[in-house]
């Protein structure tokens, strides 16, 4: 059974980071490619950013060159490093497992609780 669990989490000003985590079990980590997704209040969610398990990253136009995404696979930690963070990226935060294919992402149906990112003006 696959766990995600996220964490890292919470109130920052604008112009501030956070760098969350999310920790995996029951998946082959090294092997897995991971996204980090992110949903707003009364919005659907989105697909922040994903990390091959060949190390390929991909970003969302919204966040590029502020977040990085990356990974420990010695501690099945995928990682999201948010700098210049700003209003909009108020949201929960998700991490996920799933497929890469022909360039694109696709998330497999399982989520953690996420971990929720508020940011003040």
């Amino acid at each position: 059974q696959v766990q995600l669990v996220e964490s890292g989490g919470g109130l920052v000003q604008a112009g501030g980071s956070l760098r969350l985590s999310c920790v995996a079990s029951g998946i082959t980590f090294s092997t897995s490619n991971m996204a980090w997704y992110r949903q707003a209040p009364g919005k659907e969610r989105e697909l922040v950013a994903f990390h091959t398990n060949f190390g390929s990253a991909k970003y969302a136009d919204a966040v590029k060159h502020r977040f990085t995404i990356s990974r420990d696979n010695g501690k099945n930690t995928v990682y999201l490093q948010m700098n210049w963070l700003k209003p909009e990226d108020t949201a929960v935060y998700y991490c996920n497992s799933g497929q890469y294919l022909f360039g694109d992402y696709r998330p497999y149906d399982s989520w953690g609780p996420g971990t929720e990112v508020t940011v003040s003006a």
